[in-house]
């Protein structure tokens, strides 16, 4: 990120694909050529890890911080490895566009998977090389999170502190009964995550063959229903019936009296510095697999977090804790010399974050959609005080997009405000533009920018409402959106503010 660059940020399940849901079939490959055409370096996604009808969809609460989202996995992609046929594919029903219908997405695609898996049983000789490539290469999470799955399943999605004691702490007699009994679905789970990262890696070899490189996200937290927290208790704080005896969340402030409680199982860092952060390390390289770069989410928790007594109702009564931050990115740095991360650091941050991240080098992050406050001329995220190591956004998954915040979120001091920083007459059918050409005119070395922004689109096209559950994650990229005349404008402008991956 040393150059004048720009990408575009949209989650692989926003690509207008044929099953309902985007994936990593022709229309990735498709986007990819978009990317290309436009002169972009960077394909900005959001968490790949597997989602749950419970926790909203959102990519940000997995049951696995190693394993992938097989609701991605490209049933077209399965025909050309002839585990599915044709006609298995003419069984789809249509579903609708423009959004992502996880139920019926689940629905539909489940049975594909499971014809392509006894098709893979049936024929394994043609594909086991490779199969058993990727489980050397993934055993040390793939088993555990393939029982995992199998034994929610058969648990009823039950979380698993509330399975039978022997199998909750992993009794080695009841855990090998259970497993035999539930090996087939356990080699399932196996399966579906060998073809999620072959197809994966397909596309990644393809963006990366065209210049373009992928930044991923890690969250910072895990959550608690996960293989991770089952399988590796002593990492988190735990009690004697392996509950969360505190969890994550932020101080009451400006947005909430009462501060806010995520839930999230806080990490026992004295364990993981007793095993120099092996679990975070092996998390790093798992995600290096899957990306070029990392964005991790809430960094300041490497530093200090807010830690909550599990059986407080608010966050009121948390504290801050702190964190060896310098040792960990020490340790980062020792496996990854490159230190290919990208710090989220938005809100509320202390000097000693600031530290952390100038002494590694590590770029934070601008938002624009942040910068017209009464502040304005000191307001790090204003054009004017960017620095060149940062990554400039229009706004983030979290935020509104451009659009429907000028409609719905400004007030008329911000647009006065707004109207005299541009020097022009505003127009909330050409904000976007407005935006996109602040973001690529600035002195930062990296750029991203939301699909939404580049359409236009407004609120409605969202991808999330923070504190929401219902209504997220589900956007998607209509086949015709991509236009020749947002195609030509976008290439024009990356090229006008030097940001051309030729140059």
């Amino acid at each position: 990120m040393n150059k004048r660059t720009s990408g575009i940020l949209l989650h692989v399940t926003s690509l207008p694909a044929r099953f309902g849901i985007g994936d990593f079939g022709p229309s990735a490959y498709q986007f990819i050529d978009f990317l290309v055409q436009t002169q972009q370096t960077y394909w900005q996604v959001l968490p790949l890890n597997p989602t749950s009808l419970i926790s909203g969809n959102s990519p940000y609460a997995s049951f696995s911080a190693f394993a992938g989202n097989t609701l991605l996995i490209s049933p077209e992609g399965l025909k050309e490895i002839e585990l599915l046929s044709e006609n298995d594919l003419r069984k789809t029903k249509d579903l609708v566009k423009g959004q992502v219908d996880y139920r019926k997405v689940i629905s539909e695609k489940i049975p594909h998977y499971e014809i392509a898996y006894k098709n893979f049983k049936f024929n394994f000789k043609k594909y086991e090389e490779d199969y058993s490539k990727f489980y050397q290469q993934n055993k040390d999470w793939l088993e555990d999170f393939a029982v995992f799955i199998a034994f929610k399943e058969h648990f009823n999605e039950e979380v698993w502190s509330k399975w039978p004691e022997e199998i909750r702490d992993r009794n080695e007699n009841a855990f090998a009964i259970l497993k035999s009994k539930l090996l087939d679905n356990i080699n399932l789970q196996k399966f579906l995550q060998f073809i999620f990262y072959e197809q994966w890696r397909n596309l990644k070899d393809y963006a990366n063959k065209k210049g373009i490189q992928i930044i991923g996200d890690i969250p910072y937290y895990v959550n608690y229903d996960s293989a991770e927290v089952w399988t590796s208790p002593e990492l988190f704080k735990l009690d004697s019936d392996k509950k969360p005896t505190h969890i994550a969340g932020v101080p009451p402030d400006y947005f909430s009296e009462t501060g806010q409680l995520w839930g999230n199982p806080v990490y026992n860092w004295g364990k993981m510095k007793d095993t120099e952060y092996d679990w975070w390390i092996k998390r790093l390289r798992q995600n290096l697999k899957l990306y070029d770069l990392i964005r991790i989410d809430h960094f300041r928790g490497f530093l200090a977090y807010w830690e909550v007594p599990a059986n407080e109702r608010t966050a009121i009564g948390g504290k801050w804790v702190e964190v060896p931050g310098e040792d960990i990115i020490y340790k980062f740095k020792a496996s990854f010399p490159n230190l290919p991360i990208l710090a989220e650091d938005l809100g509320v941050i202390t000097d000693d974050v600031r530290e952390l991240m100038r002494k590694f080098n590590l770029p934070g992050m601008r938002i624009l959609l942040f910068a017209f406050d009464e502040n304005l001329p000191k307001n790090a995220y204003a054009p004017h005080n960017h620095i060149k190591n940062c990554v400039v956004y229009t706004g983030t998954h979290d935020n509104n997009t451009v659009k429907g915040w000028f409609i719905e979120e400004t007030t008329k001091e911000v647009r006065e405000k707004l109207s005299k920083y541009l020097g022009k007459t505003l127009d909330e059918n050409d904000i976007h533009w407005d935006f996109i050409r602040m973001a690529l005119g600035s002195v930062a070395n990296t750029i991203i920018i939301p699909l939404q922004d580049i359409l236009g689109l407004g609120s409605a096209d969202r991808m999330n409402r923070p504190a929401t559950l219902e209504g997220n994650w589900n956007w998607r990229l209509l086949s015709d959106q991509l236009t020749p005349v947002v195609k030509e404008k976008l290439r024009e402008l990356v090229i006008l503010f030097g940001r051309a991956r030729s140059y």
